[in-house]
């Protein structure tokens, strides 16, 4: 699997102020939950939450969300038609973001 550097170094940052903050470890909890499976398996979630983090132009969401997506067992083609739905959404600056997530769904996917 492509390991994004970038990604890496944001995640230690994240465990180094959640370490620190009960408030946030609260947050975090709430986050795994409302991400788990229930109505709509993770897969289905996490390409969700890489459609709006390229909506709301969001590089740290990109990346996190996209090696989610990655785990989760979605398909390179799933991936494209979420970024197509995001840019439908978003428009032009969330076609520029979508090209981002392209680029590193191709890392990812080895294409």
């Amino acid at each position: 699997m492509y390991q994004d550097s970038e990604l890496e170094k944001l995640k230690e940052k994240l465990n180094e102020m959640l370490a620190l903050s009960e408030e946030l470890q609260l947050f975090m909890k709430f986050v795994e939950t409302a991400e788990s499976s229930r109505a709509l398996d993770k897969k289905t979630k996490e390409l969700i939450s890489l459609a709006i983090g390229v909506v709301i132009r969001c590089e740290p969401c990109i990346m996190w969300h996209m090696e989610e997506c990655y785990k989760a067992g979605a398909s390179f083609e799933e991936v494209l038609d979420a970024l197509k739905t995001a840019v439908v959404m978003g428009g032009g600056p969330a076609l520029a973001y979508g090209v981002k997530a392209y680029e590193l769904a191709k890392k990812y996917y080895g294409r």
